[in-house]
């Protein structure tokens, strides 16, 4: 197990392609990779490509190397979990419901601010001891303006029949979905975690079961085909949309928009310090949470430097992120298991 990840250290280090080593010989080589090159954790699509193409550049001037290895949240608690003590990334990207779990489970470490020299640029609520928020999702409802009106809120897409066979579901593995689902249950049930209440509405509204898939990226090529019209997603995804050439809007629910902080970790046991903590300090730097404002990733900056862009501003301030719903992730990994275990024979009956 050490020797593969020793190797797969080496091949990530002449991936980021360090020119200045290739003249030193092999064995220095991969001594150097060791010691100056990290392994990052990054959600699939429109992460992995910016991460990659803005931050592993940024970081090879500095001296260190940077491998972006895409993967789901829910994996990199997975496959970190799998190797205690000899950790696959460096770092870890999460949003709060995986962070609990991490910490829960020993996973990830607190950080020193001080080797971090962007930290006080950010917001007090972006400094987590475990790692700095990089941005802010907030999410809400996409639909397409060409097939259906503007839904004011989620109660819309059962009661409307405008809506009909046109909305697309994922299951509780989905960040986005179950935030979505708690304040669905706060509409039609008691408060967020009476979740029979939304199985007793699909149960109502079978036609609503004609849109579950299994990502938020399914769902994105169904809005591309045209085969949906509206799905549950955040500000990003929306922006991924329009940058494709689709008529895409987002629309904040009447009963709020969930939001989700997402935080780079560092794992423990990480052995490349130096290089996790340059990857960290560049992801909060204005140089690159401007970049990462613009299309097509969107994404709100932490680093309060950053004046928003009109297209940021259009969809959430700085003032209203204070005043998103943030869910109990406690409460909800609590329950996660047992809701997909409901939400999956729901779905197979």
């Amino acid at each position: 197990m050490k020797d593969f990840e020793i190797s797969r250290r080496r091949f990530g280090y002449l991936v980021a392609g360090v020119a200045a080593s290739t003249m030193l010989p092999f064995s220095l080589r991969a001594a150097a990779a060791a010691q100056s090159s990290a392994i990052a954790a990054a959600f699939p699509g429109n992460w992995e490509d910016a991460y990659r193409n803005i931050l592993t550049p940024m970081l090879q001037k500095e001296g260190f190397g940077l491998t972006i290895a895409p993967v789901m949240a829910q994996d990199q608690l997975a496959k970190t979990m799998a190797s205690p003590g000899h950790p696959p990334y460096d770092t870890l990207l999460m949003s709060p419901g995986q962070t609990t779990v991490a910490i829960q489970n020993n996973l990830i470490q607190k950080i020193d601010p001080s080797r971090l020299k962007n930290w006080s640029l950010l917001d007090r609520s972006f400094q987590s001891e475990y790692g700095p928020t990089v941005t802010v999702e907030v999410n809400g409802i996409a639909y397409n303006p060409d097939l259906v009106p503007r839904p004011k809120g989620y109660r819309d897409l059962f009661e409307n029949p405008a809506y009909k066979g046109l909305v697309s579901w994922t299951g509780f593995e989905s960040n986005t979905a179950v935030m979505a689902y708690t304040e669905i249950a706060k509409i039609y049930g008691k408060g967020p975690d009476d979740m029979q209440a939304v199985f007793d509405l699909f149960k109502k509204h079978p036609d609503q079961l004609k849109g579950i898939v299994d990502s938020t990226n399914h769902q994105m090529t169904l809005f591309q085909q045209g085969e949906i019209a509206v799905f549950m997603c955040s500000t990003n995804n929306v922006a991924r949309l329009k940058s494709l050439g689709m008529n895409a809007e987002f629309v904040h629910p009447q009963t709020g928009s969930p939001a989700a902080p997402v935080n780079i970790h560092l794992t423990k046991g990480s052995t490349n310090l130096g290089a996790a903590y340059a990857y960290m300090d560049a992801a909060i730097s204005q140089s690159v949470q401007q970049q990462l404002m613009l299309p097509p990733t969107d994404m709100f900056p932490t680093n309060q430097t950053v004046a928003l862009s009109p297209a940021i501003a259009a969809y959430v301030t700085r003032d209203q992120i204070k005043t998103l719903v943030y869910p109990d992730w406690a409460s909800i990994n609590k329950n996660r298991d047992s809701w997909i275990r409901q939400f999956d024979t729901l779905v197979a009956g």
